[in-house]
């Protein structure tokens, strides 16, 4: 299946979809429709059973109905967010829950399909969401990245860095921590290495990244 685009729809091999529905028929639909395009999908007929299962370290997509039996979607939700789980939820909604949809998009939902939907709406709108996943997890692996090599650093270089990060110059840090200019230099440039930052606004970014250095916003 393509999108609209022309583009494979969810080809994700490496990709999980989960779906929360209680009820069965649909449920095994949906199964079928994403196992048709070749992405690993797993189904639960309830909240519980969900927050049971220990989530892949894969890309992810919840396509969660609103109303269920026991804990609603919503609660659902909350919960996750409780949690730190942090994965798209695409909303499946009935006549009557438009309240409801409301809530799960203040509260973050990617998006929510009407029932009854089109298959390729929900291919697409999923295709999205496990992509908007994927950049997550790559953006965490980098920061997890930048967290490891600033450990590298020792205390001074990791002194010069926090105070270089904030805009002061070379002298003035040298001033204030009682070493030469040239050594500050050294620090500096020991820890462009270790941090492997190609330039000073990588290195300011990287800070940033950290909670090193506080951008203005």
């Amino acid at each position: 299946m393509t999108s609209q685009s022309g583009e494979p729809a969810v080809a994700n091999e490496d990709a999980m979809v989960l779906i929360v529905d209680d009820d069965a028929m649909l449920r095994a639909g949906l199964g079928n429709l994403f196992r048709s395009v070749g992405v690993q999908v797993m189904l639960f007929g309830s909240a519980a059973e969900l927050l049971e299962y220990k989530l892949p370290d894969v890309p992810c997509c919840l396509v969660l109905d609103v109303r269920l039996r026991g804990p609603s979607g919503l609660d659902l939700q909350t919960r996750l967010g409780q949690m730190g789980i942090h994965i798209p939820i695409i909303f499946m909604t009935g006549y009557g829950d438009i309240a409801m949809t409301v809530a799960a998009m203040k509260a973050g939902a990617e998006d929510f399909m009407a029932k009854p939907f089109r298959d390729q709406d929900l291919l697409d709108a999923v295709s999205a969401a496990l992509e908007k996943d994927r950049l997550r997890r790559r953006g965490l692996r980098k920061v997890e990245e930048i967290r490891a090599n600033y450990a590298t650093l020792t205390p001074r270089e990791s002194e010069v860095m926090g105070m270089a990060v904030t805009g002061l110059l070379n002298k003035q840090i040298a001033g204030e921590i009682g070493i030469s200019e040239v050594t500050v230099k050294i620090h500096r440039g020991q820890a462009m290495r270790k941090m492997k930052a190609r330039t000073f606004a990588d290195l300011v970014l990287m800070a940033q990244q950290i909670g090193i250095c506080k951008t203005d916003q």
